[in-house]
């Protein structure tokens, strides 16, 4: 991120009514406009936890995010740039039922309506292209997807400065705060399963997320470093099972591990490889990276690939 933009992050909440697809509408108060939920960042977070944290704020839709719908640009009065991350995110009956949103003094309106509509209505040109990006997605196919998340623990005491096993090695303080920081962005993903390495180091990583979600991890020695070096490692047993249940899940494993999970992943869905499954697969301690399965077809294909890096 440069200093001089202003980073916010919303997306195109999407519903299926009577067989029929809507996308949702923020009437503002005082813009008088018409416009998509979304916000600016606030210290510390990530670009996927200010989607949804900014799209419940507006609203009262509490939403899961989906595929990367763009990126838009440009100039506020100020002459800073402004940078908005928008995602796909499917409203649920459950959500809309629950959601207490009323006309206050920042959204005076919400409104569904068909996307075609939404294209005429929408103050914003820079809107209107996230929105096509949206259709070219349901002209796809593949609007409705599931996410597996692997994520590389994260940073642990170096090897020479620890005298115990290696999967022993604990993390550091800086490991501790970036652990913490990516919960909010994995629950952004709707990430309910948890699957770890037995290490310490990816255990530890992945405990404030299973705090907070009230559930327990799983762990495998399949995608441990150990069995990894023994060449004992089976990245595509677990992969195969995550991709039949079309279930939210993150994967917390190594560095050495990781290409092994992307490139099964690929395979597990008849995806051509390439060079975005090692720059996916490259990760810093405490980065993850979002792929993105269609529910209706895996096998069709990696929808898209994210990776996020935390901010500590």
């Amino acid at each position: 991120m440069t200093e001089t933009a202003v980073y916010a992050a919303g997306g195109v909440v999407w519903r299926i009514v009577d067989e029929k697809l809507r996308v949702l509408l923020i009437h503002r108060t005082k813009y008088r406009d018409v416009t998509l939920p979304k916000g600016k960042v606030d210290p510390g977070e990530m670009l996927a936890e200010t989607a949804v944290r900014e799209i419940h704020e507006e609203t009262g839709i509490r939403v899961s995010l989906g595929v990367p719908v763009g990126v838009s640009r440009y100039r506020l009065p100020s002459k800073r740039t402004k940078i908005v991350h928008y995602w796909a995110a499917e409203a649920t009956e459950d959500a809309i039922r629950v959601s207490e949103f009323v006309p206050n003094k920042e959204i005076a309106a919400i409104e569904w309506v068909t996307p075609k509509k939404a294209i005429s209505r929408l103050s914003y040109p820079v809107d209107v292209e996230i929105i096509e990006n949206f259709l070219r997605l349901v002209d796809e196919g593949v609007l409705r997807t599931f996410p597996i998340v692997a994520l590389r623990h994260a940073k642990a005491l170096a090897r020479e400065e620890w005298e115990g096993k290696d999967a022993a090695r604990p993390l550091t303080s800086r490991g501790k705060k970036q652990a913490r920081a990516i919960v909010g962005p994995l629950r952004a993903f709707g990430v309910r399963r948890i699957l770890s390495s037995p290490a310490v180091r990816c255990m530890k990583t992945v405990a404030p997320l299973a705090e907070s979600l009230g559930r327990g991890i799983d762990t495998t020695k399949l995608i441990s470093q150990d069995a990894w070096e023994d060449g004992r490692s089976d990245a595509r047993t677990i992969i195969g099972e995550r991709v039949r249940s079309r279930k939210p899940a993150v994967l917390c494993s190594h560095g050495p591990v990781l290409p092994d999970i992307l490139s099964e992943l690929a395979l597990a869905t008849g995806t051509l490889r390439g060079s975005y499954l090692g720059s996916a697969s490259a990760l810093e301690p405490g980065a993850f990276s979002v792929v993105h399965l269609s529910v209706a077809n895996p096998g069709s294909g990696i929808v898209t690939i994210e990776t996020h890096e935390p901010q500590v």
